[in-house]
C-alpha cells in the first residue's frame, strides 16, 4: 500500500533537506520511493512544498489533494494552506512557529489569528510541535525540520533505517552533532504523544 507525505513550509527552513533525508531512508528499508519539489518564491520567504510517496511500487510522485497520509508543516500559515492535502483521518504535523511574510513585516497585512484553533476544528488529528524553540534549546534553530522529520519518522514506525547516518551525510559536518540531536528529539516528543493518545 501506497503512503503519500507532503512537507510545506518557507524557503530557508530546509523543506527540501528532510525530504531528501526521508527519500533515502526509505530507499534504504527496500521501499519503492518518489519526490518531487515545488517551489514558490523560495528565496524569498515564499511558500516551499514536496511531496513523497513510498511502497512496493510507485509511479507517480505527486499527492493529490485530499490523498496525503501525512502532511508535515514547517509553519503554521503554510499548515494552513497544505491541510487540504490531507485526506479524511490523516495526520496533521506542525511547527507552532509563526515566519512573517514582507507584507506582514513591512505592516502592510496582519498575520492571521486563530490558525491552529482553525486547524483543530478543520483535522481531526492535530500534533502542534513547539520544533524550532525545541532546536534552538538544543544549540541550533535551524535544526527544526530535522527535529520533525524524527516526529513524522516515529508515527510512520520507520526507526529501523540509520537515520543518524543519513542525517550525517547530508547537512554540514559541523552541524551534524546538533542535528541527530533534535532528529532524536522529535522522535521522543512523538514517542511520548503516541503514549499520551
Amino acid at each position: 500500500m501506497t503512503k503519500n507525505i507532503v512537507l510545506i513550509g518557507v524557503g530557508g527552513q530546509g523543506t527540501v533537506l528532510a525530504t531528501k533525508i526521508l527519500a533515502e531512508g526509505l530507499a534504504g528499508i527496500g521501499y519503492d520511493v518518489k519526490m518531487s519539489e515545488i517551489h514558490g518564491m523560495s528565496q524569498r520567504g515564499g511558500s516551499v512544498s514536496t511531496h513523497i510517496r513510498y511502497g512496493e511500487k510507485v509511479y507517480s510522485p505527486c499527492v493529490e489533494e485530499g490523498k496525503a497520509d501525512i502532511v508535515l508543516a514547517f509553519e503554521k500559515v503554510e499548515a494552513l494552506r497544505g491541510a487540504g492535502y490531507l485526506k479524511r483521518g490523516g495526520t496533521l504535523i506542525t511547527d507552532s512557529r509563526e515566519v512573517y511574510p514582507l507584507p506582514v513585516l513591512t505592516g502592510a497585512a496582519k498575520y492571521p489569528e486563530g490558525i491552529l484553533e482553525e486547524l483543530k476544528a478543520k483535522v481531526k488529528n492535530v500534533i502542534v510541535v513547539n520544533a524550532y524553540e525545541r532546536a534552538a534549546a538544543l544549540g541550533n534553530p535551524k535544526a527544526q525540520n530535522m527535529l520533525l522529520l524524527g516526529c513524522l519518522v516515529l508515527l510512520l514506525g520507520l526507526e529501523k533505517a540509520d537515520w543518524n547516518g543519513i542525517v550525517e551525510r547530508n547537512v554540514p559536518q559541523k552541524a551534524a552533532g546538533t542535528n541527530k540531536k533534535a532528529f532524536e528529539e522529535g522522535l521522543a516528543f512523538a514517542r511520548a504523544f503516541k503514549e499520551d493518545s
